[in-house]
């Protein structure tokens, strides 16, 4: 795993398959990543090394309380951003896309503005 991004992205797919109910293996993530088995492998053992995962003997994939977190803190900022791009008149498609790669980059001084004005535009939509 060379960066960063790839790591996010393995952790959020791993929370996003986990919050469906049911037990994730690496083919879960491989098939959903569409990836290959042995680079899904590399990752996991890597993301196991850094105590974002545990490994149980059937096979699971649970993440750690460090891994939950980094995995939650990841899917609000993508979907955050991609309620945000669509208020601006994104396509869902192309906001969900454009999301997926700014989440990794993006100051936490930024997100934190963008997400202000989305809970703000919410609770005027509630009350409007």
């Amino acid at each position: 795993m060379k960066n960063n991004e790839s790591m996010e992205m393995y952790l959020e797919t791993i929370y996003l398959i986990s919050k469906r109910g049911v037990k994730v293996h690496s083919i879960d993530v491989a098939t959903e990543m569409g990836y290959s088995k042995p680079s899904i492998s590399r990752a996991m053992k890597l993301l196991e090394k850094k105590e974002y995962i545990i490994f149980h003997q059937d096979g699971e994939i649970e993440l750690t309380d460090l891994g939950l977190t980094r995995a939650k803190e990841v899917y609000e900022k993508h979907t955050i951003l991609t309620t945000f791009f669509v208020s601006l008149g994104a396509s869902k498609k192309n906001a969900e896309d454009n999301a997926c790669r700014i989440e990794h980059i993006i100051s936490n001084e930024l997100f934190e503005i963008i997400k202000e004005k989305v809970n703000d535009d919410s609770k005027n939509e509630k009350n409007g």
